[in-house]
């Protein structure tokens, strides 16, 4: 893979997978054949190489580019998927979410870097599971969230930041205020997206919308998030 290429910056509808939530083939193929533009396997709870790796398995015959958000080092099983996407959680309480498990991973692994891509996650649901594991600070304004956006784009020159709602739908006006102030990363704005008027309403500021819980709640109410 070529990554001067970067066909991701052309996406915009991403879904997300939980290998700890069991899904259909059924399901599986009108994800795929619905417009989608990827798939992303990612989740927070009970993620080990087992579970991913069967989740990896029942993708392998779907044409259709495949992320691996790993949430852990011990669970990046990087030949059957397309892309790593790499979060690193700048609002995390915890350090290891920032640079602790990255470095756990590279000393543990082989990586085949032209697939890793870098994410700055923004963590703003308290209540989510990914708040909870790297005991984020949620409670930020508007100007503070600014500021990470625009440190992860001046000072880390990461590719991607990623505004994560995680079971809850967020604030129009800061993704569009967050918007305006990125220049040249990729805007990824995930949570609470279940119908044409949340899909469209986000995607005037995001560049890309990642959706998930529907999947699993409402197949149909999934069908009308795709743009």
């Amino acid at each position: 893979m070529n990554p001067q290429i970067q066909p991701w910056k052309n996406w915009k509808h991403v879904t997300k997978l939980d290998p700890d939530k069991y899904i259909s083939i059924e399901d599986l193929e009108t994800i795929v054949g619905s417009g989608t533009d990827a798939i992303m396997i990612s989740g927070t709870q009970n993620i080990t190489n087992t579970n991913v790796g069967q989740l990896i398995s029942l993708l392998k015959d779907f044409k259709i580019p495949k992320i691996l958000e790993p949430a852990t080092p011990d669970a990046v099983l990087d030949g059957a998927v397309d892309y790593i996407f790499v979060p690193l959680v700048l609002n995390a309480g915890d350090l290891k979410w920032i640079v602790g498990k990255h470095k756990d991973w590279i000393q543990k692994h082989k990586i085949t870097w032209g697939k890793v891509i870098p994410e700055a996650y923004i963590v703003m649901n308290p209540e989510s599971a990914v708040a909870k594991l790297t005991k984020a600070k949620t409670d930020l304004t508007p100007d503070e969230v600014i500021a990470y956006a625009q440190y992860a784009e001046k000072y880390l020159r990461l590719p991607i930041v990623y505004m994560e709602y995680s079971g809850t739908y967020g604030d129009p006006i800061l993704v569009k205020s967050l918007r305006a102030s990125l220049t040249e990363a990729s805007l990824f704005y995930g949570g609470g997206i279940e119908s044409q008027v949340t899909t469209a309403e986000m995607l005037r500021y995001a560049d890309v919308i990642v959706v998930g819980n529907v999947v699993y709640t409402d197949i149909d109410k999934f069908i009308e998030t795709i743009p």
